[in-house]
């Protein structure tokens, strides 16, 4: 059904959005006032309460008329519950490069019901978007409203499930649902935009990866609505879409915006596979029509690493340690350049930090971790694929030629296994190489006619950027044979900084029209001249950081010349204050400097000793490193170097974990248990989109309000004690399954199959589970004969569907859907209960409902004392629902930052399954017998790393094998000197 002008206004308000579109002195535009030329990109933003104007032309953003490439990193904050941790992911982030944040909204995890929406404590969404702004961080809001991201239903609220109304579309029913959405999340938004300078927000992305209607009126008609709402509620930077590849679908002028133009970007989406070629992804749509050819190239989310199935079937096992080894630091040079070379100055990577799909968050083909062998970990540790990300970060941030490069002729590689990409800024006349290796092995070639005459080594499956004629400070590069990092200028003098691979002979030449007196600061370098120009030379990584000073060649400015391996760039930080720039060698991360007087403040993390070297503005004299004075002396290339180390960290001891209680529970199997405070089941229709089978009621859950965990059905009647088998027709997410008793007695347990890699994306699981009674049981109940009989019934629903192909598929049944019986035909009167009322505080995707959840077991404050006192590992056979509890100290140095998992291993043959509750956060769903997660990240503020704990698991077991839980052990995952304040979750 389309949406007419009439329903439209009548929800969105014709006075706002008229307003908001007509509205003079349009801080965004798609073409600047005048032609803007290669220059110093805008400096880091803050909310520093003036007004921006943010335009694109088809080469770059530009920010107050300076060009910007975006270099941004995606993180989730409802992926890290913990709000005083984002301002350590986000420094980190800043401090490697990345200019911006890209972070989804997630609708399932601000609003339990319709017209209730929490932006409290882990849910604050302002608090998130003042930290970007206070870290100097651009963000990028992405609120769907569907957002896909690996989240149950995409995003989707439970409650959505089961409503009327047909979603990602133009339905009115929905657009209602969607205008609450939408209101609630850019009153926020519209506070923190960068264009107001009341926050950083620099773009907004509206719904993800939308396809599927992309031909259709309906689909037309439901991407207009969001955009004029979004317009309409005041938010006035540029709008785009992710495209879920390189289709053109909602390119500009594709859908009506009431004759706004200019203000709209295409983007798409892409992973190239590691064993792949990277592809020339230029921003024109498939089929050679041009697909936002008056806008810069796009890529919202690009290959940061991967997702992970329940069993690992598509990484082989081995988690997400193997999506880091197979998308390393090579895999994303590699990439990127290409991306660069294809005139794509709009990067985001997904994920940049994946975090913990806690509770019910994950979508049915993800487990707990999203880890995504991103570039840093789940645990919040820097890993080694961080080095080509800190390279390029820092080299778009300080050469502003690549910020508008157009294709030149074509150049070839002496060798032709060699790719070669030649592009050339023409304000500044500097030509960029991107020189591209698909082959097993590295190679070395020349490239005449770019005039460089020295062999230039490529690895294998890598890539490499190399320039000629590119200005670094008051000098000219002739070429190098490995890749620019970074050029500044810090008090008296000029810094360029090269950087490549351990072992690479680097080769650098200088203009110099009069002779150089070159100063060699460390012994691996050496440097000749000849005809004008300066060659110096230096193996990387021999000694770490080799200097070579440059001066005595007619510029008045010294300029220091810096090499390093990977290793050695991820020490190195560049950093901007009001009194200059600063470049800092050393520490494991720069967090914050501030220069006050003489003195430069700075703040960061050390793992192993090491020492401190400061560049910075004229006349400073002292550094303090995390509130101490280190005492420094001035070398010879201009630092402050100190005189002795900064001390690492020391790793905290963890205590062992014993002191175990344990209680049994599943009354709800017992037939005399009290079910009439549950829900009659008894409904005949349903918006689901699972038919209901012919003479049974709907059971589905979500249809009496359980969205989120287990739950149970309780069938009671009386009479028809012939009762063979029961057959219990079911639908659940990835790794559902289900229990059933007879009047208390066990008939057995179903599960859904363990996904191969064909099918680890599949949303939505439908068995029938077939139980046959036992002679025994069969004699019993024809011995009771006319009495009261229970069948009792729990489900693990887990998630719902993605619905990324928007067939609604979100609303597919959860939990029982079927009922029969053989032998006999009772009437049955169907009782339902799942979660109680919604954490007030951890969320609606918390609990589910387990009677030891309804109850508060999982909770620190219930009073477990007169539970039973056990050891483990422990080895039962039940079928049912087990509970472990117990409590623990930690008592880490609050200089540390330390990372702490839990770990859960035993014999994989072992069929159970434990959630994890630490503290009342239900921290993710342990599978012993599939996996392949063993590991579970306890984060700090949820975790208390000064004070008391208390861990709970509740054991689900089918009574097939013995149960555990077998080892349970805390591990420490990092540590670091340093870190953030903490404040208790």
């Amino acid at each position: 059904m389309e949406l007419s002008r009439r329903t439209f206004h009548a929800l969105a308000g014709t006075a706002t959005l008229g307003l908001a579109l007509t509205g003079s002195g349009s801080p965004t535009s798609a073409h600047p006032a005048r032609p803007v030329r290669t220059g110093p990109p805008p400096p880091v933003p803050h909310a520093d309460g003036m007004r921006h104007e943010v335009a694109f032309d088809r080469h770059s953003l530009v920010v107050d008329g300076r060009r910007l490439v975006l270099w941004s990193g995606e993180m989730h904050p409802f992926r890290l519950p913990s709000p005083s941790l984002w301002r350590d992911v986000l420094e980190k982030m800043r401090a490697h490069g990345y200019n911006a944040v890209s972070v989804c909204v997630a609708w399932n995890y601000h609003s339990p019901a319709p017209g209730r929406y929490d932006f409290t404590g882990v849910r604050d969404l302002d608090l998130f978007l003042r930290t970007a702004a206070e870290t100097g961080m651009y963000v990028i809001v992405r609120p769907g409203p569907y957002i896909g991201a690996d989240v149950d239903a995409g995003g989707f609220p439970g409650w959505l499930t089961a409503t009327e109304g047909t979603a990602r579309t133009s339905d009115p029913t929905y657009l209602r649902y969607v205008d609450e959405w939408l209101t609630a999340v850019n009153t926020i938004v519209a506070g923190r935009l960068f264009t107001r300078g009341t926050g950083t927000v620099l773009l907004y992305q509206i719904e993800n990866g939308y396809d599927a209607h992309a031909g259709e009126s309906a689909g037309r008609a439901y991407m207009a609505y969001l955009y004029e709402k979004v317009r309409a509620d005041g938010v006035d930077v540029p709008l785009f879409h992710n495209d879920t590849a390189r289709a053109g679908h909602w390119a500009p002028g594709s859908f009506d915006t009431r004759g706004e133009k200019g203000r709209w970007l295409y983007g798409f989406g892409g992973d190239p596979e590691p064993d792949r070629v990277p592809p020339d992804w230029r921003h024109v749509a498939a089929g050679g029509a041009a697909a936002g050819a008056r806008t810069p190239g796009f890529l919202p989310e690009s290959g940061g690493g991967r997702p992970d199935p329940w069993g690992g079937a598509e990484p082989g096992g081995e988690g997400y340690a193997e999506a880091r080894r197979t998308r390393d630091a090579a895999y994303e040079r590699r990439v990127y350049l290409t991306h660069l070379a294809n005139s794509i100055t709009l990067h985001n990577v997904y994920m940049t930090y994946g975090g913990t799909s806690w509770g019910w968050l994950p979508a049915p083909a993800v487990y707990t971790s999203y880890d995504y062998g991103a570039a840093f970990d789940e645990a919040r540790n820097a890993t080694p694929k961080l080095a080509s990300m800190h390279q390029i970060g820092q080299l778009l941030r300080h050469v502003p030629d690549l910020a508008r490069l157009e294709q030149a002729k074509e150049v070839r590689a002496t060798d032709g296994r060699i790719k070669v990409y030649h592009l050339v800024n023409p304000d500044t006349g500097a030509h960029v190489y991107v020189l591209r290796n698909d082959t097993g092995e590295a190679v070395s070639s020349t490239l005449p006619q770019a005039g460089i005459d020295v062999p230039v080594t490529v690895p294998a499956r890598d890539a490499k950027l190399i320039a000629t004629g590119l200005r670094l400070g008051r000098r000219t590069l002739v070429y190098s044979s490995v890749q620019p990092m970074l050029s500044l200028t810090a008090g008296r003098q000029d810094i360029a900084v090269f950087a490549g691979r351990r072992g690479d002979l680097a080769q650098v030449v200088l203009e110099c029209a009069d002779e150089p007196t070159p100063m060699r600061l460390d012994a691996e370098p050496a440097w000749a001249y000849n005809l004008g120009k300066l060659n110096v030379s230096a193996p990387l990584g021999a000694g770490g950081l080799s200097r070579v000073r440059v001066e005595g060649d007619g510029v008045d400015t010294p300029m220091l010349l810096l090499f390093a391996d990977d290793a050695t760039a991820l020490r190195l930080w560049p950093y901007e204050t009001p009194s200059g720039r600063l470049l800092v060698y050393g520490p494991a991360l720069l967090r914050s400097a501030e220069l006050r007087g003489s003195t430069v403040h700075l703040t960061g993390d050390t793992i192993g000793e090491t020492g401190l070297e400061v560049w910075g503005p004229p006349g400073l004299t002292h550094v303090t490193w995390n509130g101490r004075a280190v005492p420094t002396r001035i070398s010879a290339s201009g630092s402050l170097l100190a005189l002795r180390p900064l001390p690492g960290v020391t790793r905290p001891a963890l205590p062992a974990l014993d002191g175990w209680r344990r209680r049994t529970e599943n009354p709800e199997s017992e037939p005399d248990f009290d079910d009439s405070a549950w829900t009659v089941a008894d409904r005949k229709t349903t918006f689901s989109t699972t038919p209901v089978p012919g003479g049974q009621p709907v059971l589905f859950a979500d249809d009496y309000g359980f969205h989120y965990g287990d739950v149970w059905y309780r069938g009671t009647w009386t009479g028809d004690g012939d009762v063979t088998s029961v057959s219990l027709a079911y639908s659940t997410g990835t790794q559902g399954l289900l229990m059933a008793w007879l009047d208390g007695e066990p008939l057995g347990t179903h599960r859904m199959p363990v996904p191969g890699k064909a099918r680890a994306r599949r949303g939505t699981w439908t068995a029938k589970a077939a139980f046959t009674l036992p002679e025994e049981l069969r004699e019993r109940l024809r011995e009771r004969g006319r009495g009261r009989h229970v069948l009792s019934v729990l489900v693990r629903r887990t998630q719902h569907d993605l619905d990324g192909a928007a067939r609604d598929t979100h609303k597919a049944a959860r939990g029982l859907t079927a009922v029969t019986f053989e032998g006999a035909g009772p009437e049955v009167t169907w009782r339902i209960q799942g979660a109680t009322a919604p954490d007030p505080v951890r969320g609606p995707m918390n609990n589910g409902g387990l009677y030891g959840e309804r109850e508060g077991w999982h909770l620190p404050e219930h009073d477990d004392r007169d539970w039973k006192d056990v050891e483990l590992p422990r080895s039962d056979r039940r079928q049912g629902v087990t509970w472990y509890r117990t409590g623990f100290r930690l008592d880490v140095d609050p200089g540390v930052d330390a990372s702490v998992g839990l770990v859960l291993d035993d014999d994989p043959g072992r069929a159970y399954r434990a959630q994890i509750f630490l503290n009342g956060w239900n921290l993710g769903q342990y599978v012993n017998d599939v996996g392949p997660q063993h590991t579970f990240v306890l984060p700090n503020g949820i975790l208390r790393t000064r004070g008391a704990n208390t861990l709970a698991l509740a054991v689900l077991s089918d009574g097939t094998t013995p149960s555990g839980p077998g080892d349970v052990r805390l591990t420490l995952l990092g540590a670091a000197a340093g870190g953030v304040p903490v404040k208790p979750v």
